[in-house]
């Protein structure tokens, strides 16, 4: 008997050690825990991708002639707040809520239900929803705030408002679920966008297009002599445009980690690169190396590297800036030229033909040893991979440019969207705010001057004291 009980006991003690160990598999996983590190970083990033769009507004306002600089800025500051609000209440639920057939998030997100202080694992699993989110909703403002730059200086406010909130909402989101959205279509089929070639600049850069072809050119277009009225304000935005693609770039790594890192170099190369080769290009076509070339050359080389970021080297990433400079120069100076149509800003010639360069180029240049979540590219023995980026960027091509042609249509039927002559004449600062960045002073009156005394919304502002400074 005491043999038996000690062999009882033997077996009892294994049952005690062994049977927890047994169904450990069948444990709760520990949930996902939160990374002081990748939280600070994103949210750094964040703030580093919202100031791009006051950028933007200083890059694009000293683009214009000083009579549109106050109605060009407040387009992309309004943006800012506009696609803020329109983005918490619905626009983040369509683009990364849960997926409805690949095609758009569901609405099980509205008002940011269920989007708290915790992870969400399918999209970053050390950051709480919430930093994600708005770290994406810097992405959703500046993408509509791209494609004022092809209509500036002849778009009626109350339309470039109306438009701009449905764009969002048909254009941007949808395709931001395709791509990046879990469960979207582009996404399933391996098409590689790291930061928004596709989502962002083919999208915007191209809708440009279409709407500068809807609305037609300014007046004196190709007759007169249009030029900037502040280089220096267009530089200072490029500057912070420049600044801000840091966290556009490298943020969208999501973590504080390598992979941030070797995003955030092959970005600053990328954008040098392109503005040398730019600079050099302008030189040997027109004879003289200009200030607005060089800024207009590093964000086309910001452009074309943001899809490849985090799937490319350092090598790769200069190649491509190189031929991004080269690239966007010729579609701004001979393109557009030979067509005829009036891109103000060059919207199209710079993101729409950057980014689809961008694009492809990552299926050229993209290795696995960058990034193992990616893919190889064609020169790492991956010729599919090119043709799986082409076939993003033809479907971005053509819902963006179907949509824009439908949406603006569609608002042509219940509004003015374009200014009329007299509006255009006198500037839309004056004509649509009541406003005037400039106080020019006539010194021997101490009136106004700039505008014709006769001009009605002038003497409309005057009456309503108007600031005029």
């Amino acid at each position: 008997m005491r043999k038996l009980w000690t062999i009882f006991s033997l077996c009892l003690l294994l049952m005690f050690i062994l049977v927890p160990a047994v169904f450990a598999s069948d444990a709760p996983a520990e949930p996902p825990k939160i990374d002081t590190g990748d939280t600070a970083f994103v949210l750094i990033s964040a703030a580093l991708v919202m100031i791009m769009t006051p950028g933007l507004a200083l890059f694009y306002g000293g683009m214009v002639r000083t009579k549109n600089a106050l109605s060009t800025i407040m387009q992309s500051f309004f943006i800012l707040g506009l696609i803020s609000v329109q983005w918490v209440l619905f626009g983040y639920s369509l683009a990364f809520g849960p997926d409805i057939n690949h095609f758009i998030g569901s609405l099980d997100w509205v008002g940011l239900s269920g989007v708290g202080q915790d992870p969400n694992p399918d999209y970053a699993a050390t950051i709480p929803h919430q930093a994600f989110m708005i770290f994406q909703a810097m992405f959703a403002v500046i993408t509509p705030a791209l494609i004022t730059g092809a209509f500036a200086e002849r778009m009626k406010f109350p339309a470039f408002v109306i438009f701009t909130l449905v764009w969002s909402t048909l254009v941007y989101d949808p395709i931001a679920h395709w791509v990046w959205g879990v469960g979207g279509w582009m996404r399933e089929l391996g098409v590689l966008d790291f930061a928004g070639g596709t989502v962002v600049h083919i999208i915007s850069g191209v809708s440009g297009l279409v709407i500068a072809l809807m609305i037609g050119k300014r007046k004196g277009y190709g007759s007169e002599v249009i030029m900037p009225h502040h280089l220096p304000m267009t530089v200072i935005g490029a500057s912070l445009l420049w600044f801000g693609w840091f966290g556009f770039n490298a943020g969208s790594a999501l973590s504080a980690n390598g992979l941030a890192a070797s995003a955030f170099v092959v970005t600053h190369v990328a954008a040098a690169a392109a503005t040398v080769s730019w600079v050099l290009t302008e030189w040997v076509h027109h004879g003289r190396p200009t200030i607005l070339g060089a800024a207009s050359g590093c964000v086309a080389g910001l452009v074309a590297i943001t899809p490849a970021a985090g799937f490319v080297s350092t090598i790769p990433a200069v190649i491509i800036g190189l031929a991004a400079g080269v690239i966007c120069f010729l579609a701004v100076a001979v393109l557009k030229a030979k067509i005829g149509y009036d891109d103000a800003l060059d919207a199209f010639g710079v993101h729409g033909i950057g980014g689809t360069w961008g694009a492809i180029a990552t299926g050229l240049f993209a290795s696995k040893a960058v990034n193992p979540a990616g893919a190889d590219g064609l020169f790492y023995g991956n010729a599919s991979q090119v043709t799986t980026q082409l076939i993003g960027v033809g479907v971005s091509w053509v819902v963006a440019a179907v949509m824009t042609f439908i949406i603006l249509k569609a608002i042509g039927l219940f509004m003015q969207v374009r200014a009329n002559t007299d509006q255009e004449v006198q500037g839309l600062d004056v004509t649509e705010h009541g406003e005037r960045g400039y106080a020019y002073q006539d010194f021997m009156t101490g009136s106004p001057v700039g505008f014709g005394s006769s001009s009605p919304a002038l003497q409309e502002a005057l009456s309503k004291k108007t600031t005029l400074a």
